[in-house]
């Protein structure tokens, strides 16, 4: 029952966050299309787990994309939305229902990493992913929209996307990987 929440919650969500980036996408070349809504995308890759998983089948690939994007662009929306109040944006209940949403995608994302089947070549792929990505947002600026008072911190930004990327790589493959040939031993 639980699993069909989720999809509900992620359904509807995965819908208004696209809906969410129509200006930006209206705006942006074709070719950049994949790479521009961040955080619905991670939502997607999570229905199509979520959808496996009431299969009970598991998509190690799409379990890996779904982990890594949603703990980095769920934080990744936290901190932005923080850091708009901070630096001089009046927030609104939209900034708050982001933090809120946000954060639940970086949660719900921590919270299954015991039932994926994640293998390292998976979480390769999910790098090479990644940071691809980051390179689209900020070498060819095509990041999602900031606040106005954000705007002058924007290398500052891509620079603290990039440590996120790796801090959100690093968790999946400490808590996530089930291959014991890339574990590190502590001993």
């Amino acid at each position: 029952m639980m699993l069909y929440f989720l999809f509900i919650i992620n359904f509807f969500g995965t819908i208004y966050g696209y809906y969410w980036y129509k200006d930006q996408l209206a705006a942006t070349p074709t070719h950049f299309l994949l790479f521009v809504p961040d955080s619905p995308t991670a939502s997607l890759f999570f229905l199509f787990v979520l959808v496996a998983f009431i299969a009970g089948r598991n998509v190690p690939l799409l379990e890996a994309l779904a982990a890594v994007t949603l703990i980095k662009y769920g934080l990744w929306a936290v901190a932005m939305n923080i850091g708009a109040g901070v630096t001089g944006s009046q927030l609104g209940w939209q900034n708050y229902m982001l933090i809120a949403s946000h954060l639940g995608m970086a949660l719900q994302a921590i919270f299954f990493l015991p039932y994926y089947r994640i293998k390292g070549w998976h979480l390769v792929l999910v790098a090479f992913w990644t940071l691809h990505n980051d390179i689209i947002d900020y070498v060819y600026h095509m990041h999602p929209y900031v606040s106005w008072s954000l705007q002058p911190y924007i290398h500052h930004i891509g620079y603290f996307t990039f440590w996120l990327s790796i801090f959100s790589l690093m968790i999946v493959f400490w808590f996530g990987v089930r291959d014991e040939r890339f574990k590190l031993t502590l001993r």
